[in-house]
């Protein structure tokens, strides 16, 4: 009982840190003047994503060799899997709920230019790095690899910080976001607390991602459950869907492109920076369930850039569709297939 609460408090820090985090990326975001697009798609999704980017790291590390690679890959792969299908969900009853409001519904007022960056980026750098668990564990071949993932992922953050959305895309407004934390009573704080309060939540960040997988691999060992199926489940659920909540906000205020793009921009980060790392820390070799569980996620994604591509818009029902592929997740733990 005592490893539940203490991964409840681990989850807690982590929730807090990203918070901060996320509040801090935001308020950068405005002082550089940048469009809800890049906001939404870099620092919102970035921000969000962190604590799913060193709960891995963390346990790679810090961990058993055994336990401590199962945990960080089940985090690596669980993270967009969530995205892609629970997130999209969401999303969707957020449109759903907000429709009186909205005379265009079902239509939602995405930017397509941005959704459909967004998701073929994913598509492709999620697929290479998938695809490098079948070519073996040589070095030279998992450095190359990984280094066309960071590569690839630094020109989606040029091309998505020069625009080429929309031209209605609009700065992101003070009212939109919180007051500075660190400097909660100032409508123009500096830069340097700013970039204060950035660093000290990340601490924030490793110390509760560290105390997380600790508990992890204690818990996976007294249930008997594998600590990979374990981290997959926990770690997204808890530190990263709780931020997407964010895109519930901004679509009660009809602001969908900052809404999506908080996900997608974050499937992407996810899709190539963290299985990049994961390619160079662990050996890389995704058993079946991690495959399946890679299948559902290429479906959920795959309907709503094909909607995108053809339609060229995008409507709440298929997102919700991704709630089913999580309900399919569900069942094949159940039944023992994953």
């Amino acid at each position: 009982m005592l490893n539940w609460i203490l991964l409840l408090i681990a989850l807690g820090i982590i929730l807090l840190g990203a918070t901060v985090f996320t509040n801090g990326l935001e308020w950068f975001g405005k002082k550089m003047k940048l469009s809800d697009g890049a906001v939404g798609s870099i620092f919102a999704a970035v921000g969000t994503a962190l604590p799913e980017t060193l709960v891995p790291i963390v346990a790679i590390m810090f961990g058993t060799p055994e336990a401590g690679h199962k945990i960080g890959v089940g985090a690596i792969i669980g993270a967009p899997f969530m995205l892609g299908t629970l997130a999209f969900f969401i999303s969707g009853l957020a449109v759903m709920w907000n429709r009186k409001k909205r005379d265009d519904y079902p239509i939602m007022r995405v930017d397509t230019v941005v959704m459909r960056r967004d998701m073929e980026y994913f598509l492709i750098l999620y697929s290479v790095a998938i695809a490098a668990s079948f070519m073996g564990s040589h070095p030279v071949v998992k450095t190359f690899i990984a280094l066309a993932l960071f590569l690839t992922y630094g020109g989606y953050v040029m091309k998505t910080l020069k625009g080429g959305g929309e031209p209605e895309a609009h700065e992101i407004e003070e009212a939109e976001i919180d007051p500075c934390y660190f400097a909660p009573k100032s409508h123009d704080p500096q830069m340097t607390i700013i970039a204060f309060q950035v660093l000290s939540s990340l601490l924030l960040i490793v110390w509760g991602s560290y105390i997380f997988v600790e508990k992890i691999q204690i818990i996976s060992v007294q249930m008997g459950i594998s600590p990979f199926i374990l981290a997959m489940i926990i770690a997204p659920i808890a530190t990263e869907l709780p931020e997407k909540f964010n895109s519930v906000i901004w679509i009660g205020k009809g602001k969908d492109t900052l809404a999506i793009g908080n996900v997608t921009g974050a499937m992407v980060f996810q899709g190539s920076i963290i299985t990049a790392i994961g390619i160079m820390m662990t050996d890389w070799r995704l058993n079946s369930a991690a495959l399946l569980t890679v299948a559902l996620t290429f479906g959920s994604v795959g309907l709503a850039y094909l909607q995108i591509r053809w339609k060229k818009h995008l409507t709440p029902g298929t997102l919700l569709v991704g709630g089913a592929f999580y309900f399919v997740f569900l069942v094949l733990i159940f039944i023992g297939w994953i």
